[in-house]
């Protein structure tokens, strides 16, 4: 309650350019908090007019065929092994340009000389049945608000279109050596814990069955902030270290590296996570 009381200020906008009025982040008590959602024992919440919900597969497969559409090639299922000035090297040839852009974020560990650029901390999700009218009833999740709670151990929740409750965590384990693999992306017992957590946030959904399990790696900075940055003289470039703000984050990072490649001074060039260098993270262990 503490946490979220001090962080009200800043999502408030006290910032220029925040916004302000009836889109201005704002604090509920219990019972207000209670008419978007029943959560037993909430003690209050920030509610933020400007979320919104989005299903990020669609958005990829949307962007893939905007960029397509403007003469775009993709080339999926070619690794790269190997990035330097004017040539990414693959595993089976190379591909030659004069600006390259690394954003690998979760995955950025197995390219050679920035393993400790980003570290991958893995992020899982679990989705219940579709619920009946009667359970969202109880919780009087009417609205399609979502949710996350003030512990420091996220978690996060949303009501989807076909009436399920997704629900996701940080929980699972760090891999020593920033390792990554599929495998990762499946803990039987971070699942268990936000089964447990959905049941104790929403007790009419505690007995729901969990159809859907899945999960993968986020990147985090030394300094837990994404940053953007284009070197012209070597013609590199990354951005990333969106910590699971990927989604928006990851959009506007690619508008300003489209800025900074052209040499274009925009306020997004402007921003303080444009930077030139960040700080790895120290060596293990």
């Amino acid at each position: 309650l503490t946490r979220l009381r001090a962080a009200l200020p800043a999502a408030a906008g006290a910032d220029a350019g925040a916004p302000t009025g009836e889109s201005a982040p704002r604090w509920l008590d219990a019972d207000q908090a209670a008419r978007l959602i029943r959560v037993p024992g909430a003690l209050g919440g920030i509610l933020d007019p400007q979320c919104a919900a989005l299903h990020p597969l669609k958005l990829v497969r949307g962007l893939a065929a905007a960029v397509q559409h403007h003469g775009a090639e993709l080339f999926e299922h070619s690794p790269a092994r190997r990035i330097e000035p004017g040539r990414v090297v693959l595993a089976d040839g190379e591909i030659q340009a004069d600006a390259i852009v690394r954003a690998t974020e979760g995955y950025t560990a197995a390219l050679p000389g920035v393993r400790r650029d980003l570290v991958p901390i893995y992020s899982l999700i679990i989705a219940t049945e579709p619920l009946p009218e009667s359970v969202w009833a109880e919780i009087g999740w009417n609205r399609r608000v979502t949710l996350s709670d003030g512990r420091r151990l996220i978690v996060y929740a949303r009501r989807s279109a076909d009436g399920r409750i997704v629900l996701g965590g940080r929980g699972a384990p760090y891999h020593f050596g920033s390792r990554t693999s599929p495998a990762f992306d499946s803990s039987p017992a971070v699942f268990e814990h936000l089964r447990r957590t959905l049941a104790t946030l929403f007790p009419a959904a505690a007995n729901a069955r969990i159809t859907h399990c899945w999960g993968g790696p986020l990147g985090v900075p030394r300094d837990w902030t994404p940053g953007v940055s284009f070197d012209p003289d070597t013609g590199l470039g990354w951005a990333g270290g969106y910590i699971g703000d990927g989604v928006t984050a990851a959009a506007l990072a690619g508008r300003t590296l489209a800025d900074l490649i052209r040499g274009h001074r925009s306020p997004r060039t402007e921003l303080p996570w444009v930077v030139n260098h960040r700080r790895p993270w120290e060596p293990e262990p």
